[in-house]
């Protein structure tokens, strides 16, 4: 596992906040936007681009927040099926609260939240009373028949011109969301029209740090994007509009391809010629500029795309996804020209599983050590491995026992005799929980746990699908987790 730092985020934050002050100085009033990604913990980019602070995008905020408002875009359409945050384990409805929380505790204006694709249904009407009650102001925005493709419908007061407009004051207006196909570009180009009919001098660009526009088509960071999207079969692409005009090669993806034209329509519509030739002209990011060590970055890209295809395997096993999504990870591997081998940790789980005939699990540690857990009649293998590398990072015998019997069996008592549980091996939060008990009584289990946070950024492998729970914690707790599509029992 590289520790290597491939990204200067120093450079990054003083580079991309410099290139948006340009961008609103550009535009008359107002300046929509669009955060593609991520805003706040973005996971994704600090796998990817090691260096790269998952609050990098907020902290640059920051810089502008006197000029600056947010408002967050969900699809309702989301809300209905309950669509999860996978790196957080959250649904998007309780992430835009999250989010809200989140950028007004740090001091930035959140105006309103904007329901998209709208039609009346019953949990987000049931969300928008849940907001309201908080004193968030809510809008609809609607599906548009025929979107992107009739320019001449969308560009009307039956296209954009039913959606509500979005009151805004500040010269900056950035959209974001709990994810992507959230409908942030079309909220932006909403009010666009809106703002014309209303005399304001408004514009639009795009901060979308994935695909890195100034890096290769097939560079493994822009593959690794692909495999993070592969649910929405974004395809990233050369920007056939960039290369017509300039005769530079640039990266860019389907969806922004496909609505260009909409865009450089509405452009001419509003300001008599379009400001853009192509999408690329419409970003804004810097993070390509930022790259410092390619060789790191590119290792990390690889890594991230081989968990994506085995999260897109257990997804798959568990009905959640269909198995095209998994073939076409496949294929981004063979283009990144990796293999599952190539992660280190698979092969010492598999090897400990078939040794000890129970389900086992092996963790990298940032120096390259590998651990490994296995299932025993206390614990579960990822228990006993998270044991093990805190008794590793705490310089403790592996022989000695952190936790008392006296602590566990109660435990295992209350699963099995009142809780109706028939696996009595202690989760990841009960063989903390029980760890930080003894750790008032017992050194070593003190010394244990003070290494908790080195578990950060660590690469465990489970030759089975772990619990809900399980999975949590190791999201809490920074891990990058991957399982084979297998169940226990």
């Amino acid at each position: 596992m590289s520790t290597k730092i491939g990204f200067d985020n120093e450079k990054y934050l003083k580079m991309q906040s410099e290139h948006i002050r340009q961008r609103i100085a550009q535009f008359g009033d107002k300046l929509y936007l669009e955060f593609g990604g991520k805003l706040f913990d973005d996971y994704h980019a600090s796998r990817v681009l090691p260096g790269f602070k998952p609050d990098s995008k907020l902290q640059m905020l920051l810089q502008l927040k006197d000029d600056a408002e947010i408002v967050i875009v969900i699809n309702s359409d989301d809300i209905e099926k309950n669509k999860v945050r996978g790196d957080l384990g959250i649904t998007y409805d309780i992430d835009v609260i999250r989010l809200f929380n989140v950028f007004t505790k740090i001091g930035l204006y959140v105006s309103s939240v904007v329901l998209t694709r709208y039609d009346g249904q019953p949990t987000a009407d049931a969300f928008q009373k849940r907001l309201e009650a908080l004193g968030i102001k809510v809008y609809h925005h609607y599906s548009i028949k025929g979107y992107p493709s009739n320019l001449q419908y969308i560009i009307s007061d039956e296209g954009y011109g039913r959606n509500d407009y979005i009151e805004t004051t500040r010269k900056l207006v950035v959209i974001t969301a709990p994810g992507p196909g959230s409908g942030k570009m079309a909220t932006c180009l909403s009010q666009l029209y809106h703002e014309h009919k209303r005399g304001v001098d408004a514009g639009y660009a795009k901060f979308e740090t994935f695909p890195i526009w100034n890096l290769p088509l097939r560079h493994p960071v822009n593959i690794a994007y692909e495999a993070a999207t592969a649910d929405l079969n974004d395809v990233n692409m050369i920007d056939p509009f960039h290369l017509e005009a300039y005769g530079e090669t640039t990266v860019n993806y389907n969806r922004d391809v496909e609505i260009f034209p909409v865009l450089n329509a509405m452009f001419e519509n509003i300001l008599g010629e379009s400001p853009y030739k192509s999408p690329t002209d419409m970003g804004v990011n810097m993070a390509g500029n930022c790259i410092v060590d390619d060789e790191a970055v590119c290792e990390a890209a690889k890594q991230e795309i081989i968990r994506r295809y085995y999260t897109g395997m257990c997804e798959n096993r568990k009905g959640a996804i269909s198995l095209e999504e998994v073939m076409k990870l496949e294929l981004l591997m063979k283009q990144a020209s990796v293999t599952p081998e190539d992660r280190k940790v698979v092969a010492p789980a598999l090897e400990k599983e078939k040794e000890t005939g129970g389900p086992a699990a092996a963790m990298e540690l940032p120096d390259g050590t590998i651990l490994t857990g296995r299932t025993s009649n206390l614990l579960g293998a990822v228990s006993a491995l998270l044991l093990n590398a805190l008794k590793h990072f705490a310089h403790i015998d592996d022989d000695i026992l952190l936790m008392s019997p006296h602590v566990i069996e109660p435990i295992m008592e209350l699963k099995v005799n009142h809780l109706g549980n028939n696996n009595p091996r202690m989760h990841t939060d009960e063989t903390l929980l029980a760890l930080s008990i003894c750790a008032n009584t017992d050194e070593n289990a003190k010394k244990a746990m003070e290494q908790i946070s080195k578990l950060r950024g660590c690469e465990v492998h489970s030759t089975v699908v772990l619990s809900a729970v399980d999975e949590r914690i190791f999201k809490r707790l920074g891990i990058n987790l991957t399982c084979e599509p297998k169940y226990e029992a």
